[in-house]
């Protein structure tokens, strides 16, 4: 049960991408593309300070000392969110979001057949070449 509300969650979050990338890809031609993803990120990090301040539990002074390559994250989510702001307005939500799921299921299985990054080894298999097989149909079906 634990894993299937977990499943619902992340579920109800990939919905959520999709409308935080159809807003400020609005909002980019508006404000400017970087301007509307500095606002989402300028604008999370008080709401996430806020919740820090009054939840958090961790060690946010362990940044400094965990190993560089931790830290890519942010980065990588500035990129990530950045191309959507550019992209939707363009190629619209749909191409763009099967685009990222399908760019997330290969990399996500290539990240466990080899363990990197520090996740478990979880070896590619036939279904999982066959979803996304079935992904980049359904990306062209789109185009």
């Amino acid at each position: 049960m634990k894993k299937f509300i977990i499943y619902i969650i992340a579920l109800v979050a990939g919905m959520a991408l999709s409308i935080e990338g159809a807003i400020y890809g609005e909002l980019g031609k508006s404000v400017g593309k970087l301007e509307s993803s500095f606002y989402n990120f300028f604008t999370g990090s008080i709401i996430l300070g806020l919740a820090l301040l009054f939840f958090g539990k961790g060690k946010l002074s362990y940044t400094f000392k965990a190993p560089k390559w931790n830290l890519l994250g942010g980065i990588l989510g500035v990129i990530y969110l950045t191309i959507l702001v550019i992209s939707i307005p363009i190629v619209g939500v749909g191409l763009s979001m099967v685009s990222v799921i399908l760019g997330q299921m290969a990399m996500s299985i290539l990240i466990e057949h080899f363990g990197w990054l520090g996740s478990r080894k979880n070896p590619v298999n036939a279904y999982q070449l066959l979803a996304v097989g079935f992904m980049s149909v359904a990306l062209l079906l789109i185009f």
